[in-house]
């Protein structure tokens, strides 16, 4: 596609919440004079994104049958495990992203507007991982707990898990999901029915709309984020707890949504949109979002494992105890390594930051590693369940279904989130503060 100009106009001052009606008008048609915001810069036809979003889907396919083979062929509880790692990647991307979506309205930042609408169409199909955490929860309930050993634990009495009954119940835990879900749906669908709206209608009332929900909608996501990271993955081992726990997954939501807009940036401009729009200079911002919470989640983990390991009680350091031995030594050095000291060690280098192949690339990496620490929290809890019910013995075909399980669920997940990129404009066309984004310059 022939470049466009990116020369800067000569803008009315920014504060829009002052400006008259004729003042707004006039501003909202500079911006659709220039070039940049050409038709044809700023949408995909449906028929460019199907061509990435049915390899995906057959792939999601795919992956899904062999996991439901290996449910019966291994054990559901392995299946289910495996299933399990792709869910919850899938679910960190789109909370992350409407977690960013509220602060960027929030913060009034207003670097990020030309990527603003896809990390909204990210949030918005948080409906797919909410309703296959439903479907999970239900499964679990009425089989007795498969990998929620707590709903029955055969136990005749077990003092640490009476202590939790209060919470740890199947008709309150059921509860807790439904709330989980409607809450994510509800807060990411009005934030893009918002903006979608502000395309058609340039009425500067639906920014402050979004940014007072956001004010609102941030402690709500806090709380339904920590809470569903305790139900679905600490209580996959009943006796451990561990207060930064939330954190711990939010940190995982945080960095994979980030990373997960990195390449849905790259594949864009790589189709020859948002040309002119979205720059090396927001490729270096979100470099360095991906590079803080790199370090984030590191700051996070080492802190978790430091102050359980030196405590020495033994519910607690039992689960890391777990995880350093029994064969999952390999899984703590990926964690260390793989997780933090690699990607550190390059995304440190701004030019990584600043170039959007390098970047799509390291922000791929670290969409695998949220995998791989979906694995270290759930693969071994799978092992030592089915040990104590006698093995499974499931060698290279396990392996294959770990595998189909998380190519399942995320090819699904990206063919939809792909789909959803089509049908409305790749940035919000009226936004007061486009044209601060459009001229946005890094100095650091």
């Amino acid at each position: 596609m022939t470049q466009i100009a990116t020369k800067t106009a000569n803008y009315p001052a920014p504060d829009s919440t002052s400006m008259t009606e004729q003042e707004w008008e006039a501003r909202l048609q500079q911006i659709a004079a220039d070039p940049r915001m050409s038709e044809e810069n700023t949408t995909i036809s449906s028929a460019s994104v199907r061509k990435f979003a049915i390899p995906m889907f057959f792939a999601g396919l795919v992956g899904l049958v062999v996991t439901i083979v290996g449910a019966f062929s291994i054990s559901p509880r392995h299946a289910l495990g495996a299933f399990e790692v792709g869910l919850f990647t899938a679910l960190a991307i789109s909370l992350g992203s409407m977690f960013w979506v509220m602060v960027f309205h929030s913060l009034n930042a207003s670097w990020s507007i030309t990527l603003r609408r896809q990390f909204e169409n990210l949030a918005s199909v948080v409906w797919l991982p909410a309703l296959l955490m439903v479907i999970v929860a239900l499964i679990e309930v009425f089989s007795g707990g498969i990998l929620l050993r707590w709903i029955d634990s055969g136990d005749e009495y077990n003092h640490l898990l009476e202590v939790k009954r209060p919470y740890l119940n199947p008709t309150f835990f059921m509860v807790r999901v439904l709330v989980y879900a409607t809450a994510w749906i509800l807060i990411s669908r009005t934030l893009l029915a918002w903006s979608k709206k502000s395309d058609e209608t340039g009425d500067r009332r639906l920014g402050r709309k979004a940014r007072r929900l956001a004010g609102f909608a941030i402690p709500v996501f806090a709380l339904t984020c920590a809470f569903a990271a305790f139900d679905f993955l600490m209580s996959l081992d009943y006796r451990f707890f561990s207060t930064m726990w939330g954190v711990y997954y939010f940190a995982s939501c945080g960095l994979a949504s980030v990373s997960a807009i990195a390449i849905v940036a790259f594949m864009l401009r790589r189709a020859g949109k948002l040309d002119g729009l979205v720059t090396k200079e927001h490729s270096h911002d979100l470099g360095k979002l991906v590079f803080a919470f790199t370090v984030f989640w590191a700051y996070i983990s080492f802190s978790q494992y430091f102050l359980i390991w030196y405590s020495n009680i033994p519910e607690e350091t039992a689960w890391f105890y777990n995880r350093q031995a029994h064969g999952y030594q390999w899984l703590f050095i990926v964690m260390v390594a793989g997780h933090f000291i690699f990607p550190f060690l390059l995304l440190i280098w701004r030019q990584t930051k600043r170039n959007p192949n390098l970047l799509a690339i390291m922000s791929l990496y670290m969409i695998l590693m949220v995998v791989m620490d979906m694995v270290w929290i759930i693969r071994p809890m799978v092992s030592f369940a089915a040990e104590a019910d006698g093995g499974e013995g499931a060698g290279i075909v396990g392996l294959l279904v770990d595998i189909a399980g998380v190519v399942g669920v995320l090819g699904i997940f990206a063919g939809v989130a792909a789909m959803k990129v089509a049908k409305s404009p790749l940035l919000p066309l009226k936004d007061p503060m486009l044209h601060e984004s459009m001229k946005h310059k890094n100095y650091v």
